[in-house]
């Protein structure tokens, strides 16, 4: 009942966004000797470039970050050690299941005399989203003091020095010989603007349809003058560009996580409108308790299945060919679908076998009867009816019962079960 269904929805669609960039902008083409060579529609498809600012979302996923650990960190009891133990674990073990089956299907696949190239790919797209956890658990392991000095000094006079440092790392990496390395100090910076606006929200400094205006269009000016500029159109990294607005993130990627922002707040009553129906609220709450697992599993997914459809020698139309026009793109929508359904498949089942102390496991009542079972069969002196025991999945309400208060006991029995 505490949870902020908007931002529900908008780390949804971060992940969303994320999972179908992906999915949309890596080609892996069939080559002669049957392996698999990396490829990006956006080579040739430049028009296409614009498309990522809808699909790179990772500042939408960094202000729910800072959102969530700001909430949970309000509701702790214990030490901030602890707190951070079990905030790391929910992001770490994920991660390690990841690394375990991706070795042992790298090693089937080297034992089955996959090609070089394909186990080459495979490993570097199977990798590649672990990046995220590293500014993501530095952002976190500080979520109390940056929550103190937005506190303190202002949501601004903290986002500030944020920003001087990612355009500092755009002038070093403009300027600098081809082939000098840049400290990728920009990744945590860049990424800490929308955590600290999380924060800030939180905490009810981002309140009001006029804030959230402003930072929109705050985040489209900056956008439109960076452009002017010169700095490249695509949101993501292209293939033979010598400069990326990704990788390291630029002031790009911060103009437009705070558009994003601002356009997602702006939307917050069509958010609500659209999670008061029982179908989407469902979807929205199944991708949110499932959203690190999804995020590191869409690319194994997608090597996986283009693999095995491979391995008969036959290149399947947008799974296969390569990525030189529309019709290739056309065809990779077509194959979205079975896509989705094999990482919806591949996510229930680490959640099934994930740990049993997770956030998402049903938890034993105090009777011994399961938690999904209706209310009556706990052999406890007080049962408590709630949604999720004696009601729809969608129910919202929980009504605690004490036998000797007879309007709220039938109260409660006129509650579907």
């Amino acid at each position: 009942m505490s949870r902020d269904r908007a931002v529900d929805a908008l780390r949804a669609y971060a992940i969303g966004g994320v999972v179908l960039g992906h999915w949309l902008v890596t080609g892996l083409v069939l080559a002669g000797d049957g392996g698999l060579h990396q490829a990006s529609p956006l080579t040739t498809l430049p028009d296409l470039r614009p498309v990522t600012w809808v699909l790179q979302t990772l500042g939408l996923f960094f202000f729910a970050a800072g959102f969530g650990s700001a909430r949970s960190l309000a509701r702790h009891q214990g030490g901030t050690g602890r707190w951070l133990a079990r905030r790391s674990r929910r992001l770490l073990l994920p991660a390690v299941a990841l690394l375990g089956v991706g070795a042992a299907v790298l090693l089937a696949a080297t034992v089955a005399d996959a090609p070089d190239d394909t186990l080459a790919v495979g490993l570097r797209l199977a990798v590649s989203p672990l990046w995220f956890l590293v500014p993501l658990l530095l952002l976190v392991a500080v979520s109390g003091p940056l929550r103190a000095a937005v506190r303190r000094w202002g949501l601004v006079r903290c986002v500030v020095p944020a920003v001087a440092v990612v355009a500092a790392s755009d002038v070093a990496v403009r300027v600098l010989p081809a082939g000098v390395a840049v400290a990728p100090v920009s990744v945590v910076a860049a990424w800490a603007v929308p955590y600290l606006l999380g924060l800030a929200y939180a905490d009810g400094r981002l309140a009001g349809r006029r804030t959230a205006g402003l930072l929109a269009a705050g985040g489209a000016v900056a956008l439109a003058a960076l452009l002017a500029v010169g700095y490249p159109v695509s949101a993501v990294g292209v293939p033979g560009e010598g400069v990326s607005n990704l990788n390291p993130p630029s002031l790009l990627a911060v103009a437009l996580a705070l558009t994003q922002v601002g356009l997602g707040l702006l939307a917050r009553p069509g958010w609500e409108r659209l999670l008061a129906r029982p179908l989407p609220r469902r979807a929205v709450t199944a991708v949110n308790h499932n959203a690190v697992r999804i995020y590191l599993w869409h690319q194994p997914v997608l090597v996986t299945v283009t693999a095995l459809t491979a391995r008969g020698g036959l290149a399947l139309p947008g799974l296969h060919t390569a990525p030189d026009g529309p019709a290739w793109v056309l065809a990779r929508f077509c194959w979205l679908p079975l896509l989705a359904a094999v990482l919806v498949t591949v996510v229930r089942t680490g959640r099934r076998h994930g740990s049993a102390d997770g956030p998402d496991r049903w938890r034993r009542p105090r009777g011994g009867a399961l938690a999904d079972r209706s209310a009556e069969c706990v052999p406890a002196r007080a049962q408590v009816y709630d949604h999720r025991r004696s009601g729809r999945a969608d129910l919202q309400e929980v009504i605690a019962v004490r036998d000797s208060d007879p309007p709220s006991r039938g109260r409660a029995d006129g509650q579907p079960r």
